[in-house]
């Protein structure tokens, strides 16, 4: 059932009108919910998001609050699932629709995504115009929604929407916008800003933001880095120079990796005396596209959809959390400044180095994390083909399982010369530390929940 019904009464009618609207009625209600309605709705915020040019952790705190408010939505409609309230770190009970009246509720869990998305980037007007496209779309594709349902709808979705921006609000993101910027010091190894923009440091108060299911951004930190030595046999020397000699003698194939998994949404080009910026989606966002690309292909209905797009935006959004306090946490280096300052000076990186220190690799954090949560709801062995840059002018790529492309995503930092080996590695692991959290904590359905306690219980 997608929706609530009012009594039998109040729908008889005698004319042959009535009974021709009865029937259109009975139409949508009999027709199932096309998930391709949420899908547009994420690559649409998408779109909005590297137009805005929101940094990874910023991307990942939209698509969380927004997919979760499209997965509370629809949820009432679906008994099997349960909410989420209770279950995330300060979400109190979501407001249910009225008993006694009718919803569409793909109508109001898709206007509730974008609700939240608008409120959550600052291109309002461009949202507000995919948002009335897609409301417009669902009405005129859901066989005969009347209109008083389709306004009612849209009013549940704002409610729901208005409920999780409350919520949102309480995470402290608001006060880190005034906390200070990260001071910049001499102090060996510790990192300062790199080429060519030579920009401020990213959000160094992420890691203080109220988690979603971590008890606090500190709760995973990896093991210590490597302490910054330039002796000759040093661990981190070692390390430096495999960078170094990676990034001069690169294949075929790892320039693609490389390139596919780059995921930087902002790149300063340098032509001369002009520089000019190429946007792209954040590795929090090809993550997102994954998803819709497994649901489509396993069938998933909208429910389970927006089952998938929550969970995987919830360990994303904690796993930048976790990574980014450990950032500042450590203020590591990057392999460039090193390379430039004491190896090679003319030395560049295949890709270009993000504004933030270097340890731990992110994309190792994020990658994992999403790749633990995506196994556990399409399968370990699940088959796909990754067609997320095809429009940034990249080809697809082919994948055996979320974790192969995981552990791609990760590798791919070495070769783009932005992260020592440790950082690849301890990221992973502090990356799947934080997926299997999320199974554990999170439980959308009877079954998960019965599973995540026997995972507790087992030690997991």
């Amino acid at each position: 059932m997608r929706h609530r019904i009012l009594p039998v009464a109040v729908l008889l009618a005698t004319s042959v009108l009535s009974l021709s609207c009865a029937n259109a009625r009975r139409d949508y209600r009999a027709q199932p919910a096309d998930p391709e309605l949420l899908h547009t709705a994420v690559h649409q915020l998408t779109g909005v998001i590297v137009y805005d040019i929101f940094s990874p952790p910023q991307a990942s705190r939209v698509y969380a609050y927004a997919s979760i408010a499209a997965y509370e939505t629809l949820r009432p409609d679906h008994p099997g699932y349960r909410t989420l309230a209770g279950q995330l770190n300060g979400l109190t009970p979501v407001p249910g629709p009225s008993p006694d009246s009718e919803y569409y509720l793909p109508l109001a869990s898709v206007h509730a995504f974008m609700t939240v998305g608008r409120a959550l980037t600052f291109s309002r007007q461009r949202m507000d115009s995919l948002r009335s496209a897609l409301d417009d779309r669902i009405r005129r594709t859901g066989g005969g929604i009347p209109a008083r349902v389709a306004e009612r709808s849209i009013a549940y979705g704002d409610r729901v929407a208005q409920h999780i921006l409350a919520w949102a609000a309480q995470d402290h993101y608001l006060r880190t916008r005034g906390e200070p910027k990260y001071g910049v010091t001499p102090t060996p190894g510790r990192w300062v800003p790199t080429p060519p923009a030579y920009m401020d440091a990213v959000e160094p108060h992420w890691g203080e933001l109220r988690p979603f299911v971590m008890d606090s951004g500190s709760q995973y930190r990896p093991q210590p880095a490597l302490a910054f030595d330039l002796a000759k046999a040093s661990p981190y020397s070692r390390q430096l120079r495999e960078v170094y000699e990676t990034g001069k003698h690169l294949t075929s194939e790892q320039l693609a990796i490389a390139s596919f998994w780059d995921c930087n949404p902002y790149v300063m080009n340098v032509q001369g005396h002009t520089m000019f910026a190429t946007k792209k989606v954040t590795p929090g966002g090809h993550w997102m596209s994954i998803t819709a690309i497994a649901a489509r292909k396993s069938g998933a209905d909208l429910m389970r959809s927006a089952e998938a797009h929550a969970r995987t935006a919830i360990a994303l959004a904690d796993g930048f959390i976790s990574a980014w306090e450990e950032k500042y946490h450590s203020s590591r280096i990057r392999p460039e400044t090193v390379i430039n300052g004491h190896v090679d000076a003319q030395w560049e990186p295949l890709l270009q180095t993000p504004p933030f220190p270097e340890y731990p690799s992110a994309h190792s954090v994020i990658s994992t994390a999403a790749a633990i949560v995506l196994t556990d709801e399409f399968g370990p062995a699940f088959a796909f083909v990754d067609s997320t840059e095809v429009e940034f002018g990249l080809p697809s790529r082919t994948f055996s399982s979320f974790k192969e492309a995981a552990a791609e995503a990760a590798i791919s930092r070495l070769y783009g010369g932005i992260h020592y080996r440790q950082a690849i590695e301890e990221g992973a692991a502090e990356g799947r530390r934080v997926g299997e959290l999320v199974l554990r904590r999170v439980s959308t359905r009877a079954e998960r929940a019965t599973a995540a306690a026997a995972a507790s219980l087992s030690g997991r």
